[in-house]
């Protein structure tokens, strides 16, 4: 279990809240309570002095890193594909390295000789039946 559940992280979120708006009126109330009305639309609590330049750094950073994310996409990218590619190709060669172990020099392996005629056996065996049902049906 951890040390904090989700219970508690929702009360904690919900106390800091009404504290920081408690503060917010704390403060706002002397100047009500001196019957001045407040106009804060057009305020702001910072200024921020350099603005456009702020802004024209920040979008300049942005498209650099950009560039360099996209740039170091496509690296990835092409990397991964030769990657795949190269391992394709070893997968294949394996494959057919064993298809051509069970046929050595391009030749079948010799069958052992009891597996040959109980193959032989089977054919025959084949044989006879085939022709016993061509006897009945006629």
């Amino acid at each position: 279990m951890s040390f904090l559940n989700l219970n508690s992280i929702l009360l904690i979120l919900f106390f800091s809240s009404l504290f920081s708006i408690i503060f917010m009126i704390w403060k706002k109330l002397p100047i009500l309570g001196n019957g001045q009305i407040l106009d804060d639309t057009g305020k702001a609590f910072f200024e921020l002095p350099y603005l456009k330049e702020v802004k024209h750094l920040t979008v300049q950073g942005a498209k650099k890193h950009g560039y360099s994310l996209l740039v170091l996409i496509v690296r990835s990218y092409i990397q991964s594909t030769n990657f795949l590619k190269e391992k394709y190709t070893e997968i294949k060669t394996k494959i057919k390295e064993r298809i051509n172990k069970k046929h050595e020099n391009g030749e079948k392996k010799e069958i052992s000789k009891f597996l040959k005629i109980i193959g032989d056996y089977k054919n025959k065996i084949r044989e006879i039946t085939h022709k016993i049902k061509n006897e009945e049906n006629l």
